[in-house]
C-alpha cells in the first residue's frame, strides 16, 4: 500500500472517511467467515470510481482468505454504508486488499528482539559503588 503524499487534501479526507465507516461497519456484519480484521487505509481514485481498502487479518492464511471473500460478498452493504454516510457523487466500488505491512513489523520485532538481548546485569559492583556506599556508612 503506497500513501501517495502528493494526494490532494480532499482525497486524503475522502480515504480517511471511508476507513473510518468501513472499520465501524465491518464488525457489525454477521458473517461468521470475518474473523478479527482491522482497515489499515484507503486509496481511492481521483474518479471515485475505486476505492482498495486494506485490510490486516488475524489468523493465518485459511481465515485470511476465508475473511477476504466474505468482504468482497459484502461490498454492496459497505458501499451503500459509505453511500448513505458520505452522499458522493460517485460512490466507489470497494475492493479488498490485505496488508502485510503489520505482519512484516511483528515479524521485523522478533528478528530485532533476537538480535538484542537486553541490558546486561552487572555480576560484580563496581569500584565507585563500593566506595559510595562505604561513604555511606
Amino acid at each position: 500500500m503506497s500513501r501517495n503524499p502528493s494526494r490532494s487534501p480532499r482525497m486524503r479526507r475522502v480515504d480517511e472517511a471511508i476507513k473510518a465507516i468501513v472499520s465501524e461497519a465491518i464488525p457489525t456484519l454477521k458473517d461468521p467467515r470475518i474473523g478479527f480484521v482491522t482497515v489499515t487505509g484507503v486509496v481511492t481514485t481521483s474518479d471515485l470510481s475505486h476505492a482498495t481498502v486494506w485490510l490486516s487479518v488475524y489468523g493465518g492464511e485459511k481465515q485470511r482468505q476465508a475473511t477476504l471473500k466474505a468482504l468482497e460478498g459484502a461490498a454492496g452493504l459497505l458501499q451503500s454504508k459509505v453511500n448513505k454516510d458520505l452522499r458522493l457523487r460517485r460512490t466507489p466500488q470497494l475492493l479488498f486488499q490485505y496488508d502485510p505491512s503489520v505482519e512484516d513489523g511483528v515479524r521485523m520485532s522478533k528478528l530485532i528482539d533476537e538480535l538484542d538481548p537486553g541490558p546486561a546485569e552487572p555480576d560484580e559492583p563496581d569500584a565507585h559503588e563500593e566506595a559510595d556506599d562505604a561513604d555511606d556508612n
